[in-house]
């Protein structure tokens, strides 16, 4: 996989319904491969499909999927003293982005996420979680005319583009989520493949998984593999968590809105096992991803995720080592169904 890529991809903004940014230039390196002019379309709501022909052709159909879009916030409404109210795009812990720094609008305006100061609390309200409702943006307008000068309600409030590397191999970057499935996409686009496959570069994931099931009612896939993100949680004092970083790919059985098929997720256990590729499963059953509304097309379903760290916060942490099981694991899974359909 091209790190280099991935960095690319993250410091690029592409909200829920929004993902312009992050899909021409998917669309440019897309076009640099040369492939025939009917392999690649967009549809009607801003989904990337891919159609790329493999070794074999007798495989029945299969789409490969990740999502283009990112959580982040909308302007609500401007106030009277210049501040911006706002709500969230996809799932977002107002804790998780108190005093961050975000850009506002296509023109990135710098803002800073606030809240009443600690100490101007009362003990009940200290006790309770932060609410979304109780935040304001400080773009450093003096007034309401002030701001309205700069934004407006649903402009999107972006988080800060962050990639760096730190630790031991470890990434830490707005937006992995699922800015990593997309560079992992692209990698697999770039290789002669054992299969055809229908590659989908969704949209709309975060805010009811719309694009994937506007793909997958299209292609009526027989098998859907979905490459994501999920939450690790394994933080200091984490007595179960969901999954490790450094535990490599992450295959689930279960998760909130899918169950998946045995088949494919005892097919991936044992490539990992047979070639060595780190591997584990979620040990809680929550969640979801695009799987849930490929599913409904009447598909078999497979998610291949990286663990990360802070997932849906301004800065989210994943394992290099992680993400090269993945990519080896579905290069090893796309092989075993050519064989296994092979004629």
């Amino acid at each position: 996989m091209n790190w280099n890529e991935l960095q690319t991809l993250c410091l690029l903004n592409g909200t829920s319904g929004r993902e312009s940014a992050v899909r021409n230039y998917l669309l440019d390196a897309i076009a640099a491969m040369h492939l025939p002019a009917d392999a690649v379309c967009v549809d009607g709501l801003g989904n990337v499909i891919v159609r790329k022909k493999g070794l074999c052709s007798s495989v029945p159909t299969i789409m490969l999927c990740a999502h283009m879009d990112e959580v982040a916030l909308m302007v609500t409404e401007i106030c009277a003293d210049g501040s911006l109210r706002f709500g969230a795009v996809g799932g977002v812990d107002a804790a998780a982005v108190i005093g961050r720094q975000v850009l506002v609008g296509k023109q990135g305006i710098p803002g800073v996420i606030g809240s009443c100061p600690v100490h101007r609390l009362s003990p009940d309200a200290r006790k309770q979680p932060a609410q979304m409702s109780a935040l304001y943006v400080d773009i450093g307008a003096k007034d309401r005319e002030d701001a309205l000068a700069l934004t407006a309600p649903g402009d999107v409030i972006s988080f800060a583009p962050v990639y760096q590397e730190f630790g031991n191999g470890k990434i830490a970057a707005k937006a992995l989520d699922d800015r990593f499935g997309c560079a992992l996409l692209l990698s697999l686009l770039r290789k002669e493949l054992p299969c055809d496959v229908t590659v989908v570069f969704s949209v709309q994931e975060e805010v009811g998984l719309r694009g994937a099931a506007v793909a997958a009612n299209a292609i009526q896939p027989a098998i859907g593999l979905i490459l994501e993100t999920t939450t690790a949680a394994d933080l200091p004092g984490s007595e179960n968590p969901v999954c490790r970083l450094g535990g490599g790919a992450v295959i689930s059985f279960m998760d909130g809105r899918t169950v998946y098929d045995a088949d494919l997720y005892q097919m991936a256990a044992a490539i990992c096992d047979r070639e060595q590729i780190p591997w584990q499963t979620k040990t809680k059953i929550a969640g979801g991803n695009d799987a849930g509304a490929i599913q409904n097309s009447g598909a078999r379903v497979l998610a291949v995720s990286i663990p990360c760290r802070y997932l849906h916060s301004p800065l989210c942490v994943m394992q290099h080592s992680d993400g090269v099981a993945c990519e080896q694991l579905i290069d090893h899974l796309l092989a075993a169904l050519a064989k296994e359909y092979g004629t």
